[in-house]
């Protein structure tokens, strides 16, 4: 498949969902995966999470994280998982642009916040990315590195780890 063609179906499968689960590593090397809601922006996801969660203690020692998306049906199987490092989004125009992108996303929400009062708004952005579907069949999955610009490169079998 054409590096072009595989970026299309990650964006596709990205603006299919609204949540995906993140594993990051706690303390003490335990996994500790949750789902979050999430936009996105080409391929870099941003998510929110309250500044007392584990998930953003987790993400200040260790910003390496897993990410899962997908669905299944009757006979098929889509999604991408996804490493990625996490940095917080501390610039004000950025935020702006992501509450716009939240407010399309999600308009029963007025603002890119949890629950709780103090938040941080977090950038997972993409290093390698698997892609399933099973829609035409199983297979093997389609592994792309994410470079500069966004632009994703197949791993072919003896890169992969």
């Amino acid at each position: 498949m054409a590096d072009a063609d595989l970026k299309a179906k990650i964006l596709e499968l990205l603006d299919e969902h609204r949540v995906m689960a993140i594993a990051t590593n706690r303390a003490d090397g335990w996994p500790q995966a949750t789902i979050v809601g999430y936009v996105h922006h080409d391929l870099t996801l941003y998510f929110a999470v309250a500044r007392s969660s584990q998930k953003l203690a987790n993400i200040h020692r260790d910003p390496r994280v897993s990410i899962a998306i997908g669905s299944d049906g009757p006979g098929t199987l889509r999604g991408l998982s996804m490493a990625a490092r996490v940095f917080e989004v501390t610039d004000l125009e950025e935020i702006a642009r992501l509450n716009r992108l939240l407010h399309q996303r999600y308009p029963e929400q007025t603002v890119f916040a949890p629950r709780e009062a103090s938040a941080a708004i977090l950038r997972a952005a993409p290093s390698i990315i698997s892609v399933i579907d099973q829609s035409k069949g199983p297979g093997q999955p389609d592994i792309v590195e994410v470079g500069a610009e966004t632009v994703v490169r197949p791993l072919a079998p003896q890169d992969r780890a």
